[in-house]
C-alpha cells in the first residue's frame, strides 16, 4: 500500500508539484504560480468587467462600486490562497491546507456573495446563452440550489467529508481532485454565504434574525470537524507518509495544528460574520418599531379627528336651536 502511494506521489510530483523547500519564516513571500488558476482568474475578471459594462449601458443606475470592490478583493484572496504561501505548502502541510481552506470558503466565497455575480450574469448575459441561464436559474432545480437550506446542508456535508474521509487522501494524490476541491470551496461557500449577505434577489430570502440563527447553527460544523482532527491519535491520511517529508512538524502534529485552525479560526470567522448580521438585525427591528409607532400615531390622530368630528356633530343641533 505504501509503495503504491509513494508511486502515486511521484506521479503527482512529476506533474510539476515537487516537494517545496523546507518551510521557514524567510519563505513568507514564496509563490507558486499556476497557469490554470491564473487563466481562470483572468477569465472571471474579464467576464465580470464585461458584465458591469453591459449593466451600465442598459440601466439608468450604474453597477455598485462596492460590489465591484468585493469581487476584486475575492480575486486577490483566491490568488493568495492558491499561489502564495498557503498554495506553496497546501499539498505538503495540512496546516497550510487549512489556511487555504479558510481563505477560500470563509473569506473569498463571502466576498463573492457580496459581489452579486449571479444577478450580474442574469441581467447582462446576451442571446440564447442568457435565456438558457435564466431558464436554469428559474427552474425547480435552480430554486432548490438557491434555497438557504441547500447551501447550509452542502456546507454541513462538505466540510467533514473532505477532511475526515479518504477524499482528502485522494486530493493529496491527484492534483485534479485538489483543484476540484478548491472550486467546491468557492461554489459551496458562495451558496452558503449568499442568503447571509442577502444582496441578490432570492425566492427564499432570510430575515435578518434568521440569518443570525443560520450562522449560529453553522458554527458546530467547523468545531466538530476541527476537534475530531485535534483529538486524532493516528495519522489520518497515509499519503502524507508517502511523501517522505523530513522537515517541519511531525505529520500527526501538523494534522492537529490544522484541526485547531479549523476549530478556532473557523469559529472566529463565523462569529465575526455574526457582528454585522446582528447589527443589521437590530437596525431592521428599529425600523420596524419606528414604522409601527408611526402607524399607531397616525391611527390615534385619525381617531382623535373622528372623535372631534363626532362631538361637533352632536353639539351643532343645540347651537342651532338656541339661535332659533
Amino acid at each position: 500500500m505504501v509503495v503504491l502511494l509513494a508511486a502515486a506521489m511521484q506521479m503527482r510530483m512529476g506533474d510539476g508539484m515537487a516537494m517545496p523547500a523546507p518551510f521557514s519564516w524567510t519563505h513568507l513571500y514564496a509563490t507558486r504560480m499556476s497557469w490554470s488558476i491564473n487563466l481562470a482568474l483572468l477569465a472571471a475578471v474579464a467576464a465580470y468587467v464585461l458584465g458591469v459594462r453591459a449593466w451600465n449601458r442598459h440601466h439608468e443606475s450604474t453597477w455598485s462600486t462596492k460590489r465591484s470592490i468585493a469581487f476584486g478583493a475575492a480575486i486577490v484572496v483566491i490568488a493568495v490562497a492558491t499561489e502564495a504561501l498557503p498554495g506553496v505548502y497546501d499539498m505538503t502541510l495540512f496546516s497550510a491546507h487549512m489556511v487555504q481552506h479558510l481563505l477560500l470558503i470563509m473569506v473569498a466565497a463571502g466576498l463573492l456573495a457580496m459581489a452579486a455575480p449571479l444577478e450580474l450574469a442574469l441581467t447582462t448575459t446576451p442571446g440564447a446563452l442568457g435565456r438558457g441561464f435564466t431558464k436554469l436559474v428559474d427552474s425547480k432545480l435552480g430554486e432548490v440550489i438557491g434555497h438557504p437550506v441547500f447551501g447550509f446542508l452542502a456546507y454541513a456535508v462538505f466540510i467533514p467529508s473532505t477532511h475526515l474521509t479518504s477524499l482528502f487522501n485522494q486530493m493529496l494524490l491527484h492534483m485534479w481532485v485538489h483543484r476540484l476541491e478548491q472550486v467546491a470551496f468557492l461554489v459551496i461557500g458562495y451558496l452558503f454565504w449568499r442568503p447571509v449577505v442577502g444582496i441578490e434577489p432570492s425566492r427564499h430570502p432570510l430575515a435578518p434574525g434568521l440569518r443570525l440563527v443560520y450562522l449560529a447553527l453553522a458554527v458546530p460544523i467547523d468545531t466538530f470537524t476541527g476537534l475530531a482532527l485535534v483529538m486524532s491519535g493516528h495519522i489520518e491520511f497515509s499519503a502524507y507518509a508517502a511523501q517522505g517529508r523530513t522537515w517541519g512538524p511531525s505529520i500527526l502534529s501538523d494534522i492537529k495544528t490544522g484541526g485547531a485552525l479549523m476549530w478556532i479560526g473557523g469559529d472566529l470567522l463565523m462569529l465575526g460574520a455574526m457582528i454585522p448580521v446582528a447589527y443589521l438585525w437590530m437596525k431592521d427591528e428599529e425600523s420596524k418599531t419606528a414604522a409601527l409607532d408611526a402607524r399607531l400615531d397616525a391611527e390615534r390622530e385619525a381617531q382623535a379627528l373622528e372623535d372631534a368630528a363626532s362631538r361637533a356633530s352632536v353639539e351643532q343641533p343645540g347651537i342651532t336651536s338656541e339661535l332659533a
